[in-house]
């Protein structure tokens, strides 16, 4: 599914550093990379400005190790962070559960974007990983796989996205509407 990680990516990232040479930032190997710094939510802030860290990318990690970090993360407010992680377990896990992460990834980046105010994307990028997760959970016959609760998770993304859909247009809190990853003992 690269194309809404990559166009997330490429929204986000952007290869243009805003270097005042015009030139572009890039890792050893010519890949893009932007060292502005971000705030919570992964928006980009002026270069010299004190900003949050940022998640290493490709970190691989045990399951659940990410669905522990990701939680934490969400309840600090840091969606967009919390995604990197549910990605890096999409990108570095097995086949048969690279849908699962994806869902979950799409779930932090829907949440990313109603905190920053664009509700009307987040309400769709909220169902779309609610399907993704329910999908997955269907087929695969897990519904707490690692212990998380995706119909609780499920539930969550819809319920946010249809108050987010009727209310006002304001940005949700990040943190105060995190879901609730695992609510039991892991399986």
């Amino acid at each position: 599914m690269g194309s809404m990680d990559s166009t997330f990516r490429d929204q986000e990232h952007g290869p243009a550093s805003g270097r005042a040479d015009g030139g572009r930032d890039r890792d050893g190997d010519g890949r893009a990379r932007n060292a502005r710094p971000r705030d919570g939510l992964g928006r980009p802030l002026p270069h010299g400005a004190r900003g949050v860290p940022r998640q290493p990318e490709g970190v691989v990690r045990p399951p659940l190790e990410s669905v522990a970090e990701a939680q934490r993360l969400l309840d600090e407010g840091k969606p967009f962070h919390a995604h990197e992680v549910f990605e890096d377990a999409w990108k570095s896990g097995p086949e048969e559960e690279r849908e699962l992460w994806r869902g979950l990834a799409q779930l932090a980046v829907g949440l990313t974007h109603t905190a920053r105010g664009n509700t009307t994307g987040g309400a769709r990028l909220l169902r779309r990983g609610a399907g993704s997760a329910e999908e997955w959970a269907a087929a695969a016959g897990e519904p707490r796989p690692y212990g998380i609760d995706l119909g609780g998770v499920v539930a969550w993304a819809r319920e946010l996205a249809a108050e987010v859909e009727r209310g006002d247009g304001l940005p949700v809190d990040a943190g105060a509407r995190a879901p609730r990853l695992r609510t039991g003992p892991a399986d």
